[in-house]
């Protein structure tokens, strides 16, 4: 059998905590392996229970969810940790700001306990959890503040067709579009993305939609 997908659940509402709980101990491939309520128990957490995903929530006392994302999943962290951000408020600002941090996924706690289950089998499997559609919102809003890359991607290998893919996945299209754009299988499609993702050295698609922001493949 495989191990269940072990989460952290950090949120100060306790009856917030326990809900979540609740549903994630019912499913059988989940298991919630700790607690807590402020972003500084749940990095302290996450260093001794070693959680496959953290739930985390933003507005937090003592630590705030993205601080604590930044501490727990952000650049040069030597073992990150994947982050599901599930906030009450539903902020560009706060989705942008936690995918800089090094979320893999935001929710809101208004989503159905179903979609949050989805959430973190997503995170957890290293896929990105953020809609089409947010991406192109999201990304194209804040452009202008995300700071130019070095060099571009051709200087790291990427074929004319991987800048392509890379191009469409900045654009905001799933695999489906993608494959149905350039005429093409699904298939062939997640083969692309995964070259992508490791020649670029990128943990998920969200990180390839910022990346090609910064290398000016979209504006």
């Amino acid at each position: 059998m495989t191990a269940p997908i072990r989460v952290l659940v950090c949120d100060d509402q306790a009856l917030i905590r326990t809900g979540f709980t609740t549903i994630i101990d019912a499913q059988p491939d989940l298991e919630v392996v700790g607690e807590c309520g402020d972003g500084r128990a749940a990095v302290d957490l996450a260093g001794r229970l070693h959680p496959d995903v953290v739930v985390m929530d933003v507005r937090m006392p003592v630590l705030d969810g993205i601080k604590a994302t930044r501490l727990l999943a952000g650049a040069g962290v030597a073992h990150p940790v994947k982050v599901l951000v599930v906030t009450t408020f539903n902020l560009d600002e706060y989705v942008y700001e936690a995918l800089r941090a090094g979320a893999s996924g935001f929710l809101l706690k208004d989503a159905p306990a179903a979609q949050l289950l989805h959430g973190i089998r997503t995170v957890a499997s290293g896929a990105a959890l953020l809609a089409p559609e947010v991406t192109r919102q999201l990304v194209g809003r804040y452009a202008a503040r995300i700071r130019p890359a070095e060099g571009t991607p051709g200087d790291v290998g990427l074929t004319p067709r991987e800048l392509e893919v890379l191009r469409l996945i900045a654009e905001g299209l799933s695999n489906s579009e993608i494959a149905a754009n350039l005429v093409i299988s699904q298939e062939t499609v997640k083969t692309y993305v995964s070259r992508i993702l490791t020649k670029l050295d990128l943990r998920d698609r969200v990180q390839a939609v910022v990346y090609a922001y910064r290398a000016g493949l979209v504006t």
